[in-house]
């Protein structure tokens, strides 16, 4: 931090909504407020740490900025790593301090947490929770330190997500120590501490009686779901998911005991508004709109440690994605568990794009571990500048190659081939014309997927269905689907495709007078009275074709 920095003074921010800074995402957090004024007080927000990177795709950004004056913001990067084998290059950390000072973010709170690698975050920004350890603590104390040292604004240290036991330590003894280690102040994620009480078989209260709760200048909640697993129970943090009952019981209990409290935001991204509008009433209730003197914050002196990696942060990585298998003094239950979700979360991202070759190619447990134990997805990680989909893409190849199947050949080069059909341009339609809508094209392909593209979503139905019902999803059904694939027939083959609002792209099969109506809209729109009324009401149904 600058050498003239003697202390901060930090505002207090209230009642705040997280969000990701995107007009299409759920809850819009403008207009939740213009609904109903005073529902909360700011907007604390995630986004890269380079300030012109945020505002090239940040859509709600123009509108962030307008309202500065009247919402504060906060910015909550989660792309700085505290924890891992590198420390933050210096100029990510003066591109993190330009972009707090520029938007007023009066400080900045991230999880404590391994987030990226070779400038790649990891999938779903799952990161690698530390080993509580005096190991784990000296490589994060180096994390911080250096990270703080670089900025004009206090960091705020959040406790990570814990599913897998890994060491001595209750988590919130560790947070209290590194704080102790640096001085910096605290964020306590309420999920994140109810994930490390379960893993650990511990009441919720447990810890705080002792905890410095005097140095928590903000709080998080959010959803989760919890599992049990065998004699265990795992909270997954799912920011999607309702606030369990228990996190606002906790917060309650803790409020009136975090004397520097400074905010307390709700990490709602994903709700819809008339959802979001429940839960911060409710908040409101606990964290009521009020004015409240300045807390003066003396930043810390301390000399940023050497990083010694004593932790051995990629044999974390390698455990969490399953390249290394646990043993018993890994916490075998919890490594599972922790395993399993990112397995979840790498499929559903490799979904929105492979669809068909993820379900043929690692469609099963020890499929999907085959690609995140690969070297194709180690490289990933280590500066190769692949996206996932193109690592999965190098992997697919590779495993063809070694074990040859023409289905899988087939589904593989028609996603690889879709992003291309996408590329062709679409003429609007005027009053009184139809065309095709701007996600939407028509492709052609020189195999017939017709029957592979419905298989696989008729057997996703029937596997989920079954799966609630027995609680194994049986995938040994997957070979119907293979099945399928190696049928397929060699001739052209249109189809129509759009993008998905959630991301990805969505291949539609269909009749041929409505595929030959679509290629038609591909070229130029239609005078409405040209069409026949149950192709152009298939067309809009379908979410296809529009008026002008």
């Amino acid at each position: 931090m600058p050498s003239s920095t003697t202390s901060w003074t930090l505002p207090w921010r209230g009642l705040g909504l997280s969000s990701n800074l995107n007009a299409g995402d759920q809850p819009h957090p403008y207009r939740l407020l213009d609904e109903e004024p005073g529902l909360f007080d700011f907007v604390e927000y995630s986004a890269p740490l380079s300030f012109e990177e945020m505002k090239e795709h940040a859509t709600l950004f123009p509108e962030m900025h307008r309202r500065l004056p009247q919402v504060p913001v906060l910015f909550h990067p989660v792309h700085l790593n505290l924890y891992g084998p590198e420390l933050e290059p210096p100029e990510a950390l003066a591109e993190l301090d330009a972009h707090a000072r520029t938007v007023g973010s009066r400080w900045v709170g991230n999880d404590v947490g391994w987030w990226h690698a070779g400038a790649q975050a990891f999938p779903g920004y799952l990161y690698i929770s530390p080993p509580l350890t005096n190991e784990g603590l000296q490589d994060c104390a180096a994390h911080a330190l250096h990270a703080q040292s670089m900025l004009s604004v206090p960091l705020a240290l959040e406790n990570p997500a814990v599913l897998a036991r890994r060491g001595d330590m209750h988590v919130l003894e560790f947070m209290a120590r590194l704080q102790a280690r640096t001085g910096l102040p605290l964020l306590i994620d309420l999920g994140h501490l109810l994930s490390y009480q379960l893993s650990a078989e511990l009441p919720l209260e447990a810890g705080l009686d002792g905890f410095p709760l005097d140095r928590v200048i903000e709080i998080h909640i959010a959803g989760g779901v919890v599992t049990r697993r065998g004699s265990r129970r795992f909270y997954v943090d799912d920011h999607t998911q309702p606030v369990r009952e228990e996190l606002f019981g906790l917060l309650d209990q803790v409020l009136p005991r975090c004397t520097s409290l400074r905010a307390v935001t709700f990490e709602g991204d994903g709700h819809p508004p008339e959802v979001a509008l429940l839960t911060l009433r409710r908040l409101r209730q606990l964290v009521p709109r009020q004015e409240r003197e300045p807390l003066l914050l003396t930043p810390a002196r301390a000399e940023p440690p050497p990083l010694g990696n004593v932790s051995r942060p990629w044999e974390l990585f390698d455990l969490g994605h399953g390249a290394r298998r646990p043993v018993a003094s890994d916490d075998v239950e919890g490594s599972v568990a922790e395993t399993d979700f990112r397995l979840a979360v790498v499929a559903e991202q490799l979904d929105r794009d492979f669809p068909l070759s993820r379900l043929l190619l690692a469609g099963s447990r020890e499929g999907l571990l085959a690609f995140t134990s690969s070297s194709e997805f180690r490289e990933l990680f280590e500066g190769s500048g692949r996206s996932l989909g193109h690592t999965f893409l190098s992997f697919a190849r590779r495993r063809l190659r070694e074990q040859p199947d023409d289905g899988a050949a087939a589904a593989l080069s028609f996603e690889t081939f879709l992003p291309t059909a996408m590329q062709l341009p679409v003429l609007p339609p005027n009053p009184g014309q139809v065309g095709l809508v701007d996600d939407a094209r028509v492709g052609t392909f020189p195999a017939d997927l017709t029957e592979l593209v419905y298989a696989a979503r008729s057997l996703r139905r029937h596997l989920t269905g079954r799966a609630w019902a027995s609680g194994t999803l049986e995938v040994s059904g997957l070979e119907s689907l293979a099945q399928t694939a190696r049928r397929a027939v060699s001739r052209p083959w249109r189809f129509a495709v759009r993008r998905k609002r959630g991301g990805g792209l969505e291949v539609q099969t269909a009749p041929p007078g409505l595929i030959e109506l679509l290629r038609s809209l591909a070229k130029a729109p239609l005078p409405e009275q040209e069409i026949a009324p149950s192709l152009l009401a298939e067309a809009l149904w379908r979410g296809l074709a529009r008026r002008g």
